[in-house]
């Protein structure tokens, strides 16, 4: 028996750089520093185009956005995300929903978290409740405890639709 459901999960890190602000979810979240990346280095967009890309069988961000092509640089990764639903629309699939786990000691996302599901659920074309975001920290170990950097988990679900 087949199915039309299918499970994507995605990952991205970024080390921290330079700057005033980090982006996720696409949004501009004041912090001491901001992120090493050859786009604006968001991980929660960037996480979820591996995931649907994946559940979807189309590759990864790497393959669609390399970061040795100029057209990508500086790119907003709002842009990646809707271009990665513009793939899986060809393919005939819908989304189901996205989970996303931030992990990052600084900065904290609680007020900036229903902005970030807002803009996901936006670029995704679906209602903002088939989109959860949360965050937790490393309790002081490894680069993301000793504040090097920031990570993202995704996992989302998408259908074959007709």
């Amino acid at each position: 028996m087949s199915t039309s459901l299918r499970i994507g999960q995605g990952y991205d890190v970024h080390a921290f750089d330079a700057g005033d602000h980090v982006t996720l979810g696409g949004v501009a979240i004041p912090h001491g520093a901001g992120i090493k990346a050859h786009s604006d280095g968001d991980v929660v967009l960037h996480a979820l185009c591996d995931a649907f890309l994946g559940a979807a069988a189309l590759g990864d961000i790497g393959m669609h956005f390399p970061d040795t092509d100029v057209k990508w640089k500086g790119a907003d990764s709002r842009d990646l995300l809707r271009h990665v639903m513009s793939l899986l629309k060809a393919q005939s699939y819908k989304v189901v929903n996205a989970d996303v786990t931030v992990l990052a000691d600084a900065p904290r996302i609680g007020k900036y978290r229903e902005q970030m599901r807002l803009n996901i659920a936006t670029d995704l074309n679906i209602d903002v409740s088939q989109v959860n975001i949360k965050a937790t920290t490393s309790e002081g170990m490894g680069f993301i405890g000793k504040r090097e950097g920031l990570a993202c988990h995704a996992i989302v679900m998408i259908e074959r639709i007709g």
